[in-house]
């Protein structure tokens, strides 16, 4: 049997290969609020990748902010999430930097594994 096909796979959302610079913001052990630029690695609906300088303790809570440009006029332009609440769920220590897998805690979409798109009405304008 293909232990490829046979491993189950956890996640609920595809992961997109990105690296976006962000601020994060946490706390130290005494409170103090500390913030750091790093780069998230790739990202999905319900977490980011991270690479950061210091070390993220499990389960700390994190907020993360991509940095953007002004715009002028943002009524005619969607909705982006821009500041994002998350915590720490596993990390690994590499050599002057840390791997942080970090869960956001609201997704950024409903779950779709195992469902079918949704399928809109065809309308024939004759």
């Amino acid at each position: 049997m293909n232990s490829v096909k046979s491993y189950k796979e956890r996640r609920n959302w595809e992961r997109l290969p990105l690296a976006i610079p962000v601020f994060v913001r946490t706390k130290d052990g005494e409170g103090r609020e500390l913030l750091e630029f790093a780069t998230a690695l790739n990202v999905s609906a319900g977490g980011v990748l991270l690479a950061v300088k210091r070390s993220l303790p499990l389960s700390s809570q994190v907020s993360l902010e991509i940095p953007s440009a002004p715009l002028v006029s943002t009524a005619d332009l969607p909705a982006a999430a821009r500041n994002l609440r998350a915590r720490s769920v596993w990390t690994s220590h590499g050599d002057g930097y840390q791997l942080a897998g970090l869960k956001f805690t609201h997704a950024l979409l409903a779950p779709s594994l195992g469902r079918e798109p949704a399928r809109r009405k065809v309308v024939s304008t004759v």
